[in-house]
């Protein structure tokens, strides 16, 4: 069993910055991928930005956000700058995630509310 856990949501003004943290924890053999997704209210989920080897990003969010990953301790972070009022959504953490007992499969996390005043 993997768990994932999101923190750092909040309510900020436009322009303003948030930094995501999501901790992953669990019988944990090898971490092939890990994302942020998010979604707003009447729309699909979608994919904010990638990290596995190499780093992607929506394009509605190039330039001002930036995934990172502390690999010795299981934790993907998404910075959030220059903020804008669509991008208020819930974010969700993601991972495939390969465990001795369950082989490969995809976790995500209960999400974190990220809402921008304008």
């Amino acid at each position: 069993q993997v768990q994932l856990v999101e923190s750092g949501g909040g309510l900020v003004q436009a322009g303003g910055s948030l930094r995501l943290s999501c901790a992953a924890s669990g019988r944990i053999g090898r971490i092939n991928a890990m994302a942020w997704y998010r979604q707003a209210p009447g729309n699909q989920r979608e994919l904010v930005a990638t990290s596995r080897g190499s780093r992607n990003y929506a394009d509605s969010v190039k330039g001002r956000f930036t995934i990172s990953r502390d690999n010795a301790k299981n934790i993907l972070y998404l910075q959030m700058n220059s903020l804008k009022p669509e991008d208020t959504a819930i974010y969700y953490c993601y991972a495939n995630v390969w465990t001795v007992i369950g082989g490969s499969n995809d976790y995500w996390g209960q999400g974190t509310q990220v809402t921008v005043s304008s």
